[in-house]
């Protein structure tokens, strides 16, 4: 159903159980899927969004990137299903650099206000709390959660499953199953709620905890750690993540504080 108010472009192609509220603007080049809601005053173009999402009042999505390069060439937006979008969102599109393209996967909720800059990568389930800004080339990991009111530096990681607290602002990457808060956000701990929600045994949780302890050392620097931790500790899934992350990282981790900067998983029970 589309509103009579709506303006929408010929080019765009529209499920035809998808609703388009009132005064919604549809530009060139979107394509909307099936049972997606876009209400009232929303703005999108050169977007491709999935069945199931909710676009809301006064967001805008596809527009021009931030980036004095772009040159009007033809970039775009994707937005996976079930993703939840709220009042006042900007997502641009792609800067002409890598595939040309901003991502949001599946299952994400971007609350109000928050800004997706051009190129970004948002995995599946992540949650963009109130006001949140992500500079360019961005890459945030399945099931992270940031904080409101944090500012995060173009082209760092967020790994899979962090949790940043609000108020934060972070110029390098964050450790994947970490909690950190912060300007820089340093990890204090592991996730450890999410850890067992998503199914992760006790033994693996407390492994991925003495690496974490060991990544953190002041007495170690990150290339004696790792050492460390493949020698003594029984590596799984979890260490093999934040080893590898560490390792690619172009920007470096925030990982150090001081000795005490880390909250140990046995105060979390």
């Amino acid at each position: 159903m589309i509103d009579k108010s709506a303006i929408v472009d010929s080019s765009a192609v529209i499920a035809e159980d998808a609703i388009i509220g009132p005064n919604v603007v549809i530009g060139r080049n979107v394509k909307i899927g099936s049972r997606t809601r876009v209400i009232a005053n929303a703005y999108i173009e050169y977007a491709e969004i999935g069945d199931d999402c909710t676009i809301s009042p006064f967001t805008t999505i596809g527009s021009e990137p931030q980036d004095l390069g772009y040159k009007g060439e033809e970039t775009k937006v994707v937005i996976g299903n079930g993703t939840i979008i709220k009042e006042n969102v900007t997502i641009h599109r792609g800067a002409a650099c890598g595939d040309y393209t901003t991502r949001v996967g599946n299952k994400c909720l971007i609350m109000v206000g928050a800004h997706v800059a051009h190129n970004c990568v948002l995995e599946d389930e992540v949650i963009l709390a109130n006001l949140v800004t992500l500079g360019g080339h961005i890459h945030v990991g399945f099931g992270a959660f940031v904080g409101g009111m944090s500012v995060f530096h173009q082209n760092i990681r967020i790994g899979r499953m962090a949790i940043v607290s609000g108020f934060s602002a972070a110029r390098q990457d964050i450790l994947p199953y970490s909690k950190g808060e912060g300007r820089p956000p340093v990890a204090r701990g592991l996730n450890v709620v999410a850890l067992k929600r998503r199914g992760f045994s006790q033994d693996d949780i407390m492994t991925a905890n003495m690496a974490f302890k060991l990544l953190i050392s002041e007495e170690l620097n990150t290339s004696q750690a790792i050492e460390k931790i493949k020698s003594e500790l029984k590596v799984n899934k979890l260490v093999e993540d934040m080893i590898e992350f560490v390792r690619t990282s172009k920007r470096g981790v925030t990982l150090k504080s001081h000795k005490s900067g880390y909250q140990s998983l046995e105060e979390t029970e």
